[in-house]
């Protein structure tokens, strides 16, 4: 049996908003999205770690598989989209998403991301600079 180390996760605090909250009174399923967008968008291109380095460019997300296992109501405080990286490949790499506060788990998710040549229009392979960057978040 192979033991998997915990990666390092990218945290990203998300505040809950009104507008998130639907007639139920817990945020919209599809608005966990919006939270996972976040979290990537955070991860990928305006991450302190990668202070000095060109972002990504041409990342499309070609996949999302989400599981929700509790309500999340209106909140003061944020809550935390902690991403990690558990696959990675020539063009494509999977993140793996959990929407969490200390306590509790309320999702989690999969996002399957595809390197994009934007003027190609096309697949492109993942930098090896990415390819490094990626590493930092993955399990092994």
């Amino acid at each position: 049996m192979v033991e998997h180390s915990l990666a390092q996760r990218h945290i990203f605090p998300r505040m809950v908003r009104f507008a998130d909250i639907d007639s139920l009174g817990h945020v919209n399923n599809v608005r966990f999205f919006d939270y996972l967008e976040d979290a990537r968008l955070g991860m990928l291109h305006i991450d302190p770690y990668k202070a000095g380095d060109a972002p990504f460019k041409g990342l499309v997300v070609s996949r999302h598989e989400i599981d929700y296992l509790r309500p999340l109501g209106f909140r003061a405080e944020p809550v935390r989209v902690e991403t990690w990286v558990t696959d990675l490949r020539a063009v494509r790499f999977t993140l793996e998403h959990e929407i969490r506060d200390d306590d509790e788990l309320f999702v989690r998710a999969t996002s399957v991301i595809v390197a994009y040549d934007v003027e190609r229009a096309g697949p492109r392979r993942l930098a090896s600079d990415e390819r490094a960057y990626l590493r930092r978040f993955m399990t092994v």
